[in-house]
Formats: C-alpha cells, sequence, structure tokens
C-alpha cells in the first residue's frame, strides 16, 4: 500500500511479514501508539485489518478474543503514557524532537480543556491526540481512578469497534479483501473527521475572540 505511506504501514504487508504473528504485531502497535509517544503508527488501519482478516480466516483467532486482547492493549498502553507523563512531567513537554513536539502537546492540551473527561473517549478516535492526551493527564496528575475508568471506556469504544467493523464488514462485502487499500484510506479519512471539527471550531473561537477585540476598542475610540 504504497500510496498511503511506508511498507510497514500496510497491513497486508504486515500479515505476509509476519504471518500467525500478525496478530499479536498488531496489539503491540495499538500498545505503544497508545503509550509510548510514537504518535505516526497505523493503529486505525490495524484494528480495522485484524477484524478484515479475521472474517476472511486470514487470521485464526475468536473475534470477542481479539477485541478482548486488543482494547487491553489500548487501555495498559494509556496507563503507562499517564505514569510517564505523571513521572516525567514538565521536562517532557519542553522537548521538541522528531516525535515529541510542543505543538502536540498543545494540541492535546487544548483538546483536553475544551472536552473534559470525555476528552479520554474521543481524543481515542484522533490521530496523535489518543498518543498524548493520556500523557498530558499524567501531567497534570489527573485522578488516577478518574483516568483508568474514562480510559477503559475509550479503549473498548475505539479497539472493539473498529476492530467489529472490520469484522462486520469484511463479512458483509468480500470484496473489502481485494480493495483494502480504500477501505483503510477511508478509516483513516473518518479518523481525521474529529480533529478537522475541532480545528474549525477553534478558527470560530479565534475569529470571534478578534471581533469582540476590535469591536472593544472601536467603542473606546468613539468614546474619545
Amino acid at each position: 500500500m504504497h500510496s498511503l505511506g511506508p511498507q510497514w504501514m500496510d497491513p497486508q504487508y504486515l500479515l505476509t511479514s509476519f504471518g500467525s504473528q500478525f496478530f499479536w504485531f498488531s496489539a503491540l502497535i495499538v500498545f505503544i501508539e497508545c503509550g509510548l509517544l510514537f504518535p505516526i503508527l497505523p493503529g486505525d488501519s490495524l484494528l480495522f485489518a485484524v477484524g478484515l482478516f479475521i472474517s476472511t480466516g486470514q487470521v485464526h483467532l475468536n473475534i470477542v478474543l481479539a477485541c478482548v486482547i486488543l482494547s487491553a492493549a489500548a487501555f495498559l498502553g494509556n496507563v503507562v503514557g499517564y505514569e510517564i507523563g505523571r513521572a516525567v512531567g514538565a521536562p517532557l513537554y519542553e522537548r521538541d524532537g522528531r516525535f515529541l513536539k510542543k505543538r502536540y502537546f498543545d494540541q492535546t492540551n487544548a483538546f483536553f480543556d475544551h472536552h473534559g473527561n470525555k476528552a479520554l473517549v474521543i481524543g481515542r478516535f484522533v490521530p496523535v491526540v489518543r498518543t498524548f492526551i493520556t500523557v498530558v493527564a499524567g501531567i497534570g496528575r489527573m485522578d488516577r481512578r478518574r483516568f483508568f475508568t474514562w480510559s477503559l471506556v475509550g479503549a473498548v469504544l475505539w479497539a472493539t469497534g473498529i476492530t467489529l467493523l472490520g469484522y462486520f464488514l469484511g463479512q458483509a462485502f468480500p470484496v473489502l479483501q481485494d480493495n483494502l487499500e480504500l477501505a483503510v484510506l477511508a478509516i483513516v479519512a473518518v479518523s481525521l473527521v474529529p480533529a478537522l471539527v475541532e480545528y474549525l471550531r477553534h478558527r470560530r473561537r479565534v475569529h470571534a475572540m478578534a471581533d469582540e477585540t476590535a469591536d472593544a476598542v472601536e467603542d473606546v475610540r468613539g468614546d474619545r
């Protein structure tokens, strides 16, 4: 799937390369993306592909067990990310490297401030945000019980939901097996919708504040 990125982001290539270990490699990728600060990983597409490959018999694993394991990997990744943020804190934010960029933290922090607790659920479906939101929660020392509860809800909805989507679509439309690239492209596009919505809302708020400031300035000038 070269048109979507390097080979290691192509589920079909990974299935061919890892064979019977493909599922466990996918679970590892989900864990890393959700907690170890590597945001550019194919989490959404791998979850969808796992469900699709199980439905077509290319991966021999019970779909319920697969969903449980993937949800656990997503949740445990969040726990690790939270503890990293809680332990390391501000120095992690100040680092502006190749993968850890301050703007990622700033975007995630704004997302968290806007959505509150439910950000841990909604953020699961937003690339980059799902990687950094748990670290931001740790840096802010969010209550552990509250964090674990909402993270678990988000992990199940994300990992189980997308995996089941691939599974049932694979059963209903076997042709997807021959058009996996298009299906994954659609999943990636849909996953970017929340980020686009947040961007547009942010622009509206910025423009509204600018208009209010301009009106205030004009009022002051008028009083003079």
